[in-house]
């Protein structure tokens, strides 16, 4: 299996564990340093336990992952140790009883660890253009 393969592979893996609300595994696909940027929060998040007790907080008003697919997947490696993986997701998703389908766009940049296994360091999320 090629580098590109590797990190396609802990991408998906992240993306089914986003997509089952394995909240753990999840998680786990990232780096304790590993920074965010969602357009739907006010700030950039600096860890992923800065993010994990805002995903908390969520889940305290109800938030709930019901499904997430993901297309228009593309990884570029940058060298042995760093890869960029972009695609589009659509993810359903229940805050208290509204449910919603998002169509997005996300950026995820993969780094490998001295133990070879790629997690991910940063992601960007941003909404999909309206056609």
């Amino acid at each position: 299996m090629s580098g590109e393969d590797d990190v396609l592979a802990a991408a998906r893996a992240l993306v089914a564990a986003f997509g089952r609300h394995d909240t753990d595994a999840y998680f786990d696909a990232f780096a304790p340093e590993a920074t965010f940027l969602f357009y739907t929060h006010d700030t950039p998040l600096r860890s992923r336990q800065a993010y994990r007790e805002v995903w908390s907080s969520w889940e305290n008003e109800g938030f709930r992952v019901l499904a997430c697919e993901s297309d228009d997947q593309h990884v570029q490696a940058l060298g042995d140790d760093v890869a960029v993986f972009t695609h589009r997701v659509e993810t359903t998703v229940r805050s208290g009883a509204v449910e919603e389908r998002l169509d997005e766009r996300e950026t995820i940049v993969f780094q490998r660890g001295s133990d070879g296994r790629w997690v991910a360091v940063h992601e960007h999320l941003s909404p999909s253009p309206t056609t």
